[in-house]
């Protein structure tokens, strides 16, 4: 066990956990954020996805040892009221079937729209590939980004 430490939302946080300890575990079981899901444990799926330092990365497959040091925003750092525009958005556009994969998306998204905010439909596409919604709402995901983008 050793300690880390890594700002959460804005807020420092320090956790007592074995380095190779994966930071979505530590995200949900050391510190309580429960909005990050576990989808795949192997950054297949992107359920797991946070921005670390302004970059998505998918929390399942990096370690604190990894994280230690760095500003970790999860789904609940994005807006705490739910008011951030891709949020909206999802609402709007009745994004969520299950509802399982979509903080994942949501934060990838988020990620996307940062880096380009006027994204084409192939480079919506294109960037949010590498998460899956098994119930298959890909037409209404890219919908609710274009629609965040206006």
């Amino acid at each position: 066990m050793a300690n880390f430490s890594l700002k959460v939302n804005g807020e420092q946080r320090t956790v007592d956990v074995d380095p190779d300890t994966p930071l979505l575990w530590v995200l949900r079981d050391s510190i309580g954020l429960v909005g990050t899901k576990y989808g795949c444990g192997i950054g297949q799926c992107g359920a797991c996805t946070v921005h670390v330092n302004g970059t998505a990365l998918k929390s399942c497959s990096m370690t604190i040892d990894a994280a230690d040091g760095k500003d970790i925003t999860t789904i609940e750092g994005l807006d705490p009221n739910g008011q951030h525009p891709l949020q909206k958005s999802w609402r709007e556009n009745d994004v969520p079937q299950c509802g399982y994969c979509q903080a994942g998306q949501i934060m990838k998204a988020a990620a996307l729209l940062k880096e380009n905010p006027s994204p084409s439909e192939a480079e919506v596409e294109a960037s949010m590939s590498s998460n899956i919604c098994r119930c298959g709402t890909y037409v209404r995901i890219k919908k609710a980004i274009l629609d965040a983008a206006k």
